[in-house]
């Protein structure tokens, strides 16, 4: 069990991302100590929805599930609907959760985890209008602020940041060690 920081954490994020969701869990992440990537589908500077402005630090295409130990999806309604027609993207979040690495996904990020067939059977939350796709998807859909189910986490919307990341950094500093220091 490495403490937050010895983790390292990918993002996965693209242009029209909700601002507050992958700044906010990312500077609380980078302020426990764990090194975190943000991966988009170009190495570029991605735009949030509300005109903040962020540097990928890496291509999707050119990280790997085995070289992290979590992954977070922030949401936004454009950020995760093109992340996942990315079939790399889709790919990571297979990964991860065949792996049964923490993963946390907030708002409309629940997307890429329907696309990745990856909650059937889970008990998950989402923005309001994802529910009815977690629902097809196989997923039990509650209304609660964080959703912690095995290796997930889920959360609803902005508001939700300070619960969702609190429980995202604790199921990183429960899960096995899988990336050396």
């Amino acid at each position: 069990m490495p403490p937050i920081s010895q983790s390292r954490v990918l993002i996965l994020a693209t242009d029209g991302f909700e601002d507050s969701e992958l700044l906010e869990p990312r500077r609380r992440l980078i302020d426990a100590g764990a090194h975190v990537v943000l991966a988009a589908p170009e190495a570029r500077e991605i735009a949030g929805d509300k005109g903040a402005r962020i540097a990928a630090d890496a291509r999707i295409d050119a990280v790997r599930a085995d070289d992290f130990d979590a992954l977070m999806l922030p949401g936004g309604t454009k950020n995760p609907d093109k992340l996942r027609t990315i079939p790399e993207a889709v790919g990571l979040v297979r990964a991860f959760m065949a792996a049964e690495k923490p993963v946390g996904a907030i708002c409309h990020g629940p997307w890429l985890l329907v696309e990745a067939d990856a909650v059937r059977g889970r008990t998950v939350t989402g923005w309001p209008s994802v529910r009815t796709d977690l629902r097809n998807a196989g997923a039990q859909v509650v209304d609660r602020e964080a959703v912690v189910d095995g290796n997930l986490v889920t959360s609803r919307n902005p508001d939700d940041i300070p619960a969702f990341t609190g429980a995202f950094i604790s199921l990183v500093e429960k899960a096995p060690a899988s990336v050396p220091v």
